[in-house]
């Protein structure tokens, strides 16, 4: 199961990757996390929820545990489309990553639209394909925390083929 729940996971990278996005210009990138690093990865989102008392990060890392594997999806170096919209909240396009927190922030409005058609692209390739998943951010926080992906806004999706989807009907 592991090869074909591997090349599920590739081909919703290759979903994200061809996307539609903004002008053409792309700033998406994507991991995928398998075995190991997954455990890593889940272990470090509850030790983090444990130490900062935000809640749903042990939740969300037991997940992963439970996961074979975990796709990632951000942005790097989003540059602003340059229009002045005003959607990121300043009147004349913002200088991106000047804040750091869980992300690197503020980020173009248009640039987060375009990593959300690429995460709906690839879970809609997943979805089609029958792969239980669900997009997290708790999981792209603390995968970038950690230096599992180099982006600066990231979510997390994490896969699994079981009777029931692990990803809904959680305890809080």
């Amino acid at each position: 199961m592991s090869t074909e729940l591997r090349l599920v996971a590739d081909l919703m990278c290759v979903a994200a990757r061809t996307a539609p996005k903004t002008a053409g210009q792309d700033f998406v990138v994507t991991a995928v996390l398998e075995g190991e690093p997954c455990r890593e990865l889940g272990e470090a989102m509850i030790r983090f929820g444990e130490e900062s008392g935000k809640p749903n990060f042990d939740r969300d890392g037991k997940n992963v545990l439970a996961s074979p594997l975990v796709v990632l999806i951000g942005i790097k170096d989003a540059r602003p489309l340059g229009i002045n919209c005003g959607a990121c909240g300043s009147e004349e396009c913002i200088k991106p990553n000047t804040l750091k927190a869980e992300f690197q922030g503020p980020q173009c409005a248009f640039r987060l639209l375009d990593m959300g058609i690429a995460l709906g692209s690839a879970v809609k390739t997943a979805g089609m394909l029958n792969v239980d998943n669900r997009i997290m951010y708790r999981v792209g926080a603390i995968a970038r925390r950690i230096g599992m992906i180099d982006a600066d806004y990231v979510m997390g999706i994490p896969l699994s083929v079981t009777g029931k989807s692990i990803y809904f009907d959680r305890k809080p």
